[in-house]
């Protein structure tokens, strides 16, 4: 299975938080998603994420430390579509800069915001709940 996915996370306080190459940067408490893509293993990039245990590679392996993941959404598809997925929250949420982006023109791959707002979006874009 390939395709985009994102997560619903939550950060419980306010942290500064060393992501990477990024450095430290301050994180409010409150909701997030992240958006990602996988064109190989979609199911295995989404399980990777919810594993306590891994090796950072990505931003958001460093972010995922502290902040929980809630809820995974996922949407098949062969093409690479997080760009156009993230372009969705732009509008209506603070963006973390840079956040995720390193290998695309986009502003973020980050969103910190309200969750019905985030859950709305969502069902929109016709996003499926990754089920365990």
């Amino acid at each position: 299975m390939k395709g985009t996915y994102i997560l619903l996370m939550f950060l419980n306080l306010d942290k500064s938080i060393r992501i990477g190459k990024l450095g430290d940067m301050q994180f409010r408490n409150g909701w997030y998603v992240y958006i990602g893509s996988a064109l190989n293993s979609l199911e295995g990039r989404i399980k990777r994420h919810l594993r306590s245990e891994k090796n950072h590679h990505w931003h958001i392996d460093f972010f995922s430390d502290h902040a929980k993941i809630k809820n995974v959404f996922f949407k098949e598809g062969t093409v690479k579509e997080e760009c156009n997925v993230a372009h969705s929250f732009l509008e209506s949420f603070d963006m973390v800069p840079n956040f995720g982006c390193s290998d695309c023109s986009c502003k973020s791959h980050l969103y910190v915001g309200e969750k019905t707002s985030f859950e709305s979006i969502i069902e929109n874009l016709q996003f499926e709940e990754f089920l365990q």
